[in-house]
């Protein structure tokens, strides 16, 4: 894969600063660690630091630490001897030894054992290692770019976590700030997905996104950071009408009123009618309950206008009417 083909978007300040780092940090023959919440883009930076360092031209092999028990994932990272274990009939050649000269991505790496954390430090410390049932000693020049989701230093010292390892990875730190950090990529991020997703679909133009689609992509937290703002805009990009503006995000693919273990509609229909003391205003409390509704309405569809319609048994146009009678649209 060219470096070119790696799609770093933003323009935000935090994560211009984080190109800088990887810009700087991959010239050198040293570990480095990519810190950063699950969907922040550790991958592509490690593949970012890779091709821009002097090993660009060599292999480039990463393995999911998470992905392997622990047996699996020795033999993956080292290889194995052929009669090493029962199924082992022939000599497999480890990630260490197939990415010699090049770079090893290590991903979620605190969730390796101790034993792999052990065998992972001598590589680095004396760049050799010997194969599952093996006796030989062989030598690799291998670069490590590892990644976490974890605070190591906390799990280091509840001794999860290999200290002296720790140390030797920590030569740099790269920290990845995450999408609710980075809002003014929120959009600029969102519109590039669109556009790749129309023409996945072949579609010849994104006609780009309604007002309250913008706000509600900016709104949004984003736990789940870029990889599920991705998610997000191309499933609605392709249940969108093509011709149309993207209104409807739908940020949980999950959510409707007949989700298993969901007994909203059940408990709603046991409600007691609210009481109210005679005499009262009726036009008054009327429209205290209305806007009372809408705005609960409004919070359970994350503001998406069209669903707050259809949940509330209006068409969209009446729901505007609504939003302007009570002032409650955002950019009245």
């Amino acid at each position: 894969m060219p470096s070119e083909e790696i799609q770093l978007v933003g323009e935000s300040p935090s994560f211009l600063r984080v190109l800088e780092e990887v810009s700087t940090v991959a010239e050198l023959d040293k570990p480095v660690l990519l810190v950063g919440e699950r969907g922040t883009g550790k991958e592509l930076l490690a593949l970012r630091l890779h091709f821009l360092s002097k090993r660009w031209d060599s292999m480039y092999l990463q393995v999911n630490c998470a992905s392997l028990t622990e047996t699996l994932l020795e033999t993956e990272l080292f290889g194995h001897e052929a009669g090493s274990f029962t199924g082992a009939t022939r000599r497999h050649l480890g990630r260490f030894e197939r990415a010699n000269t090049g770079t090893l991505f290590l991903d979620e790496l605190a969730t390796a054992s101790m034993r792999v954390q052990e065998k992972i430090l001598r590589v680095i410390e004396y760049g050799e290692f010997e194969r599952v049932g093996g006796t030989g000693t062989i030598q690799t020049d291998v670069r490590i770019i590892a990644a976490t989701n974890e605070d190591l230093p906390t799990l280091a010292q509840k001794g999860k976590f290999r200290e002296d390892l720790l140390d030797r990875l920590a030569f740099d730190v790269i920290t990845l700030p995450p999408l609710r950090s980075r809002k003014a990529d929120i959009l600029l991020l969102a519109e590039h997905f669109a556009v790749n997703m129309a023409n996945e679909i072949g579609r010849n133009v994104f006609p780009g996104f309604t007002e309250e689609a913008r706000e509600l992509l900016l709104a949004y937290d984003w736990p789940g950071n870029v990889r599920q703002l991705k998610n997000v805009v191309e499933r609605a990009v392709y249940r969108n009408n093509p011709d149309d503006p993207v209104g409807e995000i739908v940020t949980d693919p999950f959510e409707s009123p007949y989700r298993i273990g969901n007994e909203s509609g059940e408990t709603s229909s046991r409600q007691v009618a609210p009481s109210y003391e005679l005499p009262l205003d009726l036009k008054q409390t009327v429209r205290d309950i209305e806007i009372q509704v809408i705005q609960s309405a409004l919070v359970k569809a994350k503001h998406n206008q069209r669903k707050v319609a259809e949940m509330l048994g209006l068409t969209y146009h009446q729901l505007r009417n609504y939003l302007r009678k009570y002032s409650l649209l955002s950019d009245s």
